[in-house]
């Protein structure tokens, strides 16, 4: 069996392990990378963030095409090409995931394929299809990821029933599909399939869909895809699902409602769950909670000094960029770069049809901690670029403090949400004043421009939307 001295062992090659691999290794330190499978990037690359991207991509041009006719372009009825579509997919996910194992051996970052388990505090053994080897480390950082949730109501061994990972897979289209779970998942992926052409109803157990976000702005969401999908249930609770020949029966109450009906896919996206199993972590200090999910400091240290844990499977928001952010922290405290403890700020992005994002504090958080803000809010059925695209379905979202003018939050839902939360994000990171972003040029005509507005509103004189000026 071979042995392997290391700085670093990092497991799991997701968005949080190879950024923490790699800043290791640019910072001077000998790192091993392990991970099970053979295509680098966890996951998002593999089976999340960056399939369902260009499954919504073609969405996209699918919605697009079909309502051009309203602006004098009509388009014959889009043909999907499923074996096509997935080689096209896939090509997608190969290009990244070698673009990664290129950067692992520029970077002198040894890549090991195998499972991890700890053997001890300071010690690793990974079982290789070439045999063990054992890996010996200063430090080690757990990227584990994690996995899609599947309630044992909902696993009947049918290939009907799927999670993420299958519906990305995309075996056929099929004519009803049931999503449960109104959250961003299954908003994204019963988008992709509405377009497709499925009939999509979704379910969802609570009040509301994509809860976390602002009401108002969901609203833009909601109004949209109740367009696209035959129907969105509130307060739907899936009771039973039952294998038929012709599809799966699926009992559900509605309120004092009881729903008996049959559907040929029925997708579950009711959350994730930490992939902390059979890492070995009973031979360490590493305390897990309840669920699954590893605790950590404020510098994603474990109990044991010298294992950390980064990502999905230390909870919180399970987001990839998240699990980067977390990868530096880990690594900076590593390295002894210990510095002040801040907690990240971390944008949210829903890649609906329009897309969601906000970051900073939001409404319903300011009321529940009973922080005063000024809440403005810019129409983009005044934006100039909005109506050259017919995408007037949005708005652009400031709470801003009425005593500092400091902005603490920005929503955005609307037509690339996901590219301008940013600017958002840069203002609320370094405390700018509405006034700063009021005062920035903006090109026009550009979506990019509602911002501007919206901290002119502030004021009361954004050019192309009445408010009333501050007193």
């Amino acid at each position: 069996m071979e042995t392997i001295q290391t700085d670093i062992a990092v497991i799991g090659a997701g968005p949080g392990g190879y950024t923490a691999a790699f800043y290791a290794a640019a910072r001077g330190k000998k790192v091993v990378l392990i991970e099970q499978e053979k295509r680098l990037g966890g996951v998002c690359l593999n089976r999340g963030c960056i399939p369902s991207k260009t499954l919504l991509h073609l969405a996209k041009l699918i919605f697009e095409t079909a309502e051009s006719e309203k602006c004098g372009v009509t388009f014959a009825k889009p043909v999907v090409h499923l074996d096509q579509l997935r080689a096209w997919k896939e090509s997608v996910l190969e290009k990244l995931g070698a673009g990664i194992a290129n950067l692992a051996g520029r970077r002198n970052v040894r890549v090991i394929t195998g499972h991890a388990a700890f053997e001890g505090p300071k010690c690793l053994l990974v079982e290789t299809s070439e045999g063990p080897q054992q890996i010996q480390f200063g430090k080690a950082i757990i990227a584990a990821g994690s996995r899609a949730a599947l309630p044992s109501i909902f696993d009947i061994k049918d290939a009907r029933v799927m999670t993420s990972t299958e519906a990305l897979a995309l075996q056929d289209i099929p004519k009803k599909m049931l999503v449960v779970g109104g959250g961003y998942i299954g908003m994204e992926l019963g988008t992709v399939y509405a377009a497709l052409g499925s009939e999509v109803t979704v379910a969802e157990a609570l009040g509301g869909i994509l809860l976390g976000a602002d009401a108002d702005l969901v609203r833009l969401v909601q109004e949209r895809a109740s367009k696209i999908f035959k129907e969105i249930r509130l307060n739907a609770k899936v009771t039973q699902l039952k294998p038929l020949p012709e599809g799966i029966e699926v009992r559900m109450t509605i309120g004092s409602e009881e729903k008996r009906e049959v559907y040929d896919r029925v997708l579950v996206s009711i959350g994730r769950t930490p992939n902390g199993q059979d890492l070995g972590l009973e031979k360490t200090k590493t305390h897990v909670d309840s669920k699954g999910f590893i605790q950590v400091d404020a510098r994603q240290r474990t109990a044991e000094p010298d294992i950390y844990a980064i990502g999905d499977v230390t909870g919180g928001m399970m987001l990839a960029h998240k699990a980067s952010k977390d990868a530096k922290v880990a690594v900076n405290a590593v390295l002894g770069e210990v510095g002040v403890a801040k907690e990240p700020l971390i944008p949210a992005v829903v890649f609906t049809d329009p897309e969601l994002a906000w970051c900073g504090l939001t409404e319903a958080e300011a009321k529940a901690k009973n922080i005063p803000v000024q809440i403005v809010k810019f129409p983009w059925s005044a934006s100039g670029r909005a109506l050259t695209l017919e995408r007037t379905d949005g708005a652009t979202k400031l709470l801003v403090d009425p005593h500092t003018e400091k902005i603490l939050g920005v929503g955005i839902c609307g037509a690339g949400a996901g590219e301008l939360i940013s600017e958002g994000l840069l203002a609320v990171e370094i405390g700018l004043r509405a006034q700063d972003l009021a005062r920035i040029v903006h090109p026009h005509p550009t979506l990019s421009e509602t911002l501007m507005e919206c901290a002119e509103m502030f004021y009361g004189h954004a050019i192309h939307a009445y408010s009333r000026k501050r007193g």
